[in-house]
């Protein structure tokens, strides 16, 4: 589906172009031209492929749609795939795939299962002539520094979460609580290593833009990849953060699951050591002998009771000190 098609000039849009009216654009070494698609079929990237002359492997590549985020060059044009992350309402991650074609005189966007579209990023180009000028190049740069700033508040939300996670693990729940803990928390790592995923491999990719050898669209904006390539390296620096986090959190969850199973054989020993007595004292003058000592004492039943419960006493007020009831 066609999204835009227009051209610009010296930094600034001249009109919305149709399809067919492209080719009379690109012939124009002064203009470029921009097109965004959505989930195209195939005739409609072969029409741009004969629009533009885009490589037959590239094309693959995008009609493939589950691309590695990579850069690749194809003669005198850049293609790009960057993918996309986005949240819903039930904290999941819905990924999706932008190819970007940058030839001398063009762009075209190709958006897979990415819900947000690139609006705003056009109009901001629009905003600023003077970058404009700088041709298709910025535009690459735009596009991406509009994407890998939608990293961040995903990587904020996922750090929110933890931070909730840990402010549970040290509060006082039963076990089957504390269980549940680790399933959030391994539903959480889970996330963050899709995240990382499809973050990290484009870092590689941005690294060839900002300096050296870099591709003829990209000279002259090379301070621009950079900056890209710097929000970058911090989204994947809070990835890797955020990891160790839940990993430590994991581990600290199981060592307080362990203090509370603890607890509860303590418990169990407390109370068994507290019939245990009565019932050895019982089970002696309950032995089948006739001759035991005090068995026909006068005083020797109440005695026994009385030692019975002196002796649980202490112990109870002993295991009450040392706070095992």
């Amino acid at each position: 589906m066609l999204i835009n098609c227009a051209a610009y000039e010296d930094g600034k849009k001249l009109t919305d172009v149709a399809i067919d009216d492209i080719s009379d654009y690109v012939e124009k070494p002064e203009c470029f031209v921009w097109v965004a698609l959505k989930d195209p079929d195939e005739l409609e990237l072969a029409a741009m492929r004969s629009e533009f002359g885009l490589h037959e492997l590239a094309i693959e590549d995008v009609l493939l749609g589950n691309q590695r985020p990579k850069i690749d060059e194809y003669g005198d044009t850049l293609f790009a795939v960057i993918h996309t992350i986005e949240m819903d309402d039930d904290g999941e991650l819905i990924t999706g795939q932008v190819d970007v074609f940058v030839g001398p005189n063009y762009v075209l966007t190709v958006r897979h299962r990415a819900q947000q579209g690139f609006q705003d990023v056009r109009l901001r180009c629009e905003r600023e002539p003077e970058l404009l000028k700088l041709g298709s190049g910025f535009v690459l740069y735009a596009l991406m520094d509009g994407i890998v700033d939608r990293y961040m508040p995903v990587v904020e939300a996922l750090s929110s979460e933890i931070d909730a996670l840990e402010d549970r693990i040290f509060e006082k729940h039963s076990l089957s609580e504390l269980r549940a803990i680790i399933k959030d928390l391994y539903s959480l790592k889970r996330r963050l290593v899709i995240l990382q995923h499809h973050v990290e491999p484009l870092l590689d990719s941005v690294s060839r833009l900002t300096g050296g050898r870099v591709p003829p669209v990209c000279a002259g904006v090379q301070a621009y990849f950079r900056d890209v390539y710097d929000h970058l390296q911090r989204v994947v620096n809070t990835i890797d953060a955020r990891r160790d986090m839940v990993v430590t959190a994991v581990q600290v969850n199981l060592g307080m699951i362990s203090l509370a199973e603890g607890e509860v054989t303590r418990r169990l020993g407390a109370f068994a050591a507290l019939f245990a007595v009565p019932t050895m004292i019982a089970g002696i003058y309950g032995m089948n002998f006739q001759e035991i000592p005090e068995l026909h004492y006068r005083y020797g039943y109440p005695i026994c009771l009385a030692v019975m419960a002196g002796i649980d006493t202490l112990l109870f007020l002993m295991f009450r000190r040392a706070g095992w009831l």
